[in-house]
């Protein structure tokens, strides 16, 4: 199996070189790596202090690992902080971040590169993040007695763990010395493949971040004049089926306002977004003569998870599309009612929101319109809803400590 595991690493990077010419994402994932280990030889060429290196596959994975890289970098300031990135969603977001030493792209998971980038990086302690599981680096880890940890992790029957090809991905697990799931399912799952003593549910980390982000969310003091004592629905992260079940409402009801972040911000999908809402004005465009529009289109990165403070009700995109829902999180810690489309069967805690009557999920856009009539009429209702949400998010926080205590209790940190 690890022989067509390489060929599938060589045949991946072959294919994103030869669409990168029309694709922004895959131009990144190869321009990004060019010339990876000369970069980190230079970032690393003086470094005399240990180093944590978190491992996470985008974005969203970095948002589950933050609370734990920020309350490690603030208990022991004499560590330096790494973060890899697989996708360009997260790199080219977050590379500038301040919680980390060093931001880089992974390089390629082959034998060779893991041996180098352990050479090079020395890291004292190895975390991934999810379901980050490469191969090459995880063996490594363990072939250089380097603790590694899983943090936030979720377990699936149809992934190959459990499937009769799945030797080389029960190997990876052997080389974990502990592994923090985020429910029972999960360990329940996972205990039928690796009957050991070293895995657990703690949680999602994820919990701790958003409740991190509410307690003292960024003010818009433009974004406060556009809404004034309007009501408001935030939708985030859109995509274009997001938008067309959402823009007949939109446009039919001015005196509601609307701020929607779609999920990609490239110019043709925001000239979409554009032509879908009507009355509508792109965030760096807004002044004093585009306030009375009722719709604000936000054409930057950085700003969604405060700007659900200002919701009346919450829509969370993807739920139209085959990628499921995104992060609904963000919304609920605020108390708002999340509303999402009918693709979030495989996030657990947009299921777990619905059981907790602190969300709802459409099939169209009639159902749509409806449910936010429904609730703008209401009330009761509306605050109730939005009073779950914050409810299930705040009782599901505390996965970070837990991470932390192992580590501390364990001695992967010395110094």
């Amino acid at each position: 199996m690890l022989f067509f595991y390489n060929i599938f690493i060589k045949l991946y990077s072959i294919i994103a070189s030869l669409i990168s010419f029309k694709n922004v994402k895959a131009a990144q994932w190869i321009s990004g790596r060019k010339n990876i280990f000369a970069k980190l030889e230079k970032a690393f060429e003086n470094n005399t202090n240990k180093v944590i290196w978190m491992h996470c596959a985008s974005l969203g994975e970095l948002e589950q690992g933050r609370p734990i890289i920020e309350k490690l970098k603030q208990q022991t300031p004499n560590y330096k902080i790494l973060i890899t990135f697989f996708s360009p969603s997260g790199y080219e977001v977050q590379k500038n971040y301040s919680g980390a030493d060093w931001v880089f792209y992974l390089p390629i998971d082959t034998k060779k590169n893991a041996k180098h980038f352990y050479k090079i990086v020395k890291p004292t302690l190895s975390i991934f993040v999810k379901y980050e599981f490469w191969y090459h680096y995880i063996t490594e880890a363990k072939v250089n007695n380097i603790p590694l940890l899983l943090v936030s992790g979720i377990f699936r029957k149809n992934q190959p763990f459990f499937k009769w090809y799945g030797g080389l991905h029960k190997k990876m697990l052997e080389c974990f010395d502990f592994i923090f799931l985020q429910n029972q399912e999960s360990l329940d799952l996972l205990k039928t493949i690796h009957p050991k003593n070293n895995i657990e549910v703690c949680g999602d980390t994820r919990f701790d971040r958003v409740i991190e982000i509410a307690t003292k969310p960024k003010v818009f003091a433009d974004i406060e004049k556009f809404i004034a004592n309007y009501k408001v629905i935030v939708a985030g992260s859109t995509w274009t089926e997001d938008d067309e079940e959402l823009d007949h409402f939109a446009n039919t009801n001015p005196h509601i306002k609307f701020i929607i972040a779609p999920h990609n911000i490239e110019s043709v999908r925001l000239t979409e977004c554009l032509s879908l809402y009507k009355n509508s004005v792109l965030y760096s465009e807004l002044n004093n003569k585009t306030i009375n529009k009722n719709v604000l289109i936000i054409d930057n990165v950085g700003m969604l998870s405060s700007l659900y403070n200002y919701a009346t009700i919450a829509y969370i995109g993807g739920g139209f599309g085959g990628d499921g829902v995104h992060n609904v999180l963000e919304a609920a810690v605020f108390g708002k009612p999340v509303i999402f489309g009918p693709e979030y069967e495989k996030f657990i805690e947009a299921n777990e929101l619905i059981n907790f009557n602190g969300a709802i999920s459409i099939d169209d856009a009639l159902e749509l319109e409806q449910t936010f009539d429904t609730l703008l009429k209401n009330e009761d209702e509306l605050k109730n809803i939005g009073e779950n949400a914050a409810k299930f998010v705040l009782q599901n926080g505390g996965a970070t400590n837990k991470i932390i205590g192992y580590i501390y209790k364990n001695l992967l940190l010395t110094s």
